[in-house]
Parts: C-alpha cells; structure tokens; sequence
C-alpha cells in the first residue's frame, strides 16, 4: 500500500500540516537547517524549496513553516505531491530511525563545553505527565508539539515546536488552557511560559 498524503491547515497561519496513511517517524524532530537535516531525506529535500522555513516530523505528519512572502494557496498541492512522491519512491520506512535525539543540554563553560543530562524533578515529571496526557495530543492534532523544558520558582516553562512555535494563539494556548490546567493540578501559583529560543 502507498503513501497517501492529505494537507491540514493548523492554527498558525504559516503552518500547514502534510498528514500521511502511514507512519513516516516514530520520534519527532524539528529541522529548519540543512545540517539538522543530514540522514533524512524528505527534510533534506523540503528544506530545499525556497519558501520552506522550517519542518516537523512526527509519527505520520509533516508540519511545514513556509515564509511569508508566499501563499499557500501557491504552493500547498505541489508540497503535498512532492512528499507523496518522495515517500513512495522510497517505499515504506521509518525516516528518523537513524536520528539520535536525547534530553541534554549544552552549557557554556569558559574552559570548554560541558553537556548536561536534562534530569527531571518529582514535581517536573508530575508536569510532564499532565502535559503529556491533557495537552500533547490536541497540540499534535494542530500540527505541533510542546514539551517541559524545566519548572522552577512556580514558572512553567515549555518548549513549542512545529505548528505551535510562533503561532498567533499559542498565548491563549499558554495561558487559557496549560496554566489553567496546571493551576487546577498541581499549584495554584504556576505560571506557563514558553521558551523563547
């Protein structure tokens, strides 16, 4: 059975969401440089179309940033053909199953680099799993992802990827839906920001 591929339009009016029949990843990668793209080969070719800002590969979506300078309506089908091509010209695969992604961080050292392991608390793996049951999937729906990047001095703060990373409602996202949430769960005093890399 091929690939087939159908565009979704998601929140964030530079964003379209590529949804696929089939599982194109079985981890979720963020790629906006040709050099993050290296080893998968449907990002290193999308990332070669000029309006192509960003790309995010999850489970069976393509989430694609486009510049604004271009309309969707100008280029949403031939995306849509090209990855359709693309996927079944190289049969069924997993395309990040060579991708090593962990949770660490880098630290500036005067000396040298040092890598930190990104070690979660009690209360930051209590966040995490909130975030993982109530919020990640309706975020992933849109074409976008969000992730703990550390909770201290009552400040929750995420990480918004695909979709959601410069989207016009992810404010409201913020504010009206996670912090509500958390606020109900776990501390009346959370207050949700986003990391603004």
């Amino acid at each position: 059975m091929n690939y087939s591929i159908y565009a979704e339009s998601t929140p964030n009016p530079e964003v379209m969401k590529f949804v696929a029949n089939r599982m194109i990843a079985d981890q979720s990668i963020e790629i906006t440089t040709l050099k993050e793209a290296k080893g998968i080969s449907i990002a290193e070719e999308l990332l070669k179309f000029p309006f192509v800002e960003s790309i995010y590969l999850s489970a069976n979506f393509i989430s694609i940033s486009k510049t604004g300078t271009i309309q969707w309506e100008d280029i949403a089908m031939q995306l849509r053909n090209f990855i359709a091509d693309h996927l079944n010209s190289n049969g069924i695969r997993n395309y990040t199953e060579n991708i090593s992604l962990d949770k660490t961080s880098v630290v500036n050292d005067p000396k040298h680099e040092k890598i930190i392991a990104n070690e979660f608390t009690d209360h930051e793996k209590e966040i995490e799993a909130l975030l993982n049951e109530y919020i990640a999937p309706a975020v992933e729906s849109d074409g976008g992802a969000i992730t703990l990047n550390y909770y201290k001095d009552n400040i929750v703060c995420v990480d918004l990827k695909g979709a959601c990373s410069g989207c016009p409602s992810s404010t409201s996202t913020l504010k009206g839906g996670i912090e509500a949430l958390l606020k109900r769960k776990v501390n009346p005093n959370i207050e949700v920001i986003a990391n603004e890399k």
